[in-house]
């Protein structure tokens, strides 16, 4: 790993960590003020329970913060890591009409603290493209991710209750 791409995985990953880790003991409250935000972005979080949210939230984050800090993941997979925690969070910004003036793109007060994650978005689009292994290594870890997710989607839909 080359100097420039540590750097770019050392910021946000352990920001992306000790926030995870800061929610590992989260009260069912806070973990559902959080799902109730959330669910902007990505719906089907609706499914879960407070604490079961609040457990995934802070289990993704150390997830994702852990793969930019450990040296032995790919760049590129880091990058697709941290593109998809950003884009989620990006996704509930763009989607809540009080985060964004009403040309639905400039922060307001309340979605200032979303909008900077649009710099996470950046560097997981630097971590892909600007480390140099070619449109394979592209094509492997975007697959890997897909997998992932699939895997992740199919947990998801086992623990939501029945409607």
């Amino acid at each position: 790993m080359n100097l420039s791409s540590a750097v770019l995985r050392a910021v946000p990953g352990a920001f992306i960590l000790n926030s995870g880790i800061g929610k590992l003991g989260l009260d069912e409250q806070t973990a559902g003020y959080l799902q109730s935000m959330a669910v902007h972005g990505i719906p089907a979080v609706e499914n879960l329970s407070p604490k079961q949210f609040g457990r995934l939230v802070a289990i993704g984050e150390i997830a994702v913060g852990s793969s930019l800090l450990l040296p032995f993941v790919p760049t590129k997979v880091a990058g697709l890591a941290l593109a998809g925690f950003s884009g989620s969070m990006l996704s509930m910004y763009f989607r809540t009409p009080e985060m964004t003036e009403a040309d639905g793109v400039r922060p307001t007060q309340a979605g200032t603290p979303l909008a900077k994650d649009s710099w996470m978005a950046a560097i997981a689009i630097a971590l892909i493209l600007g480390t140099g292994g070619g449109a394979r290594e592209a094509k492997k870890a975007a697959k890997q991710a897909e997998k992932r997710a699939a895997k992740l989607e199919r947990s998801l839909e086992k623990q939501a209750p029945a409607a």
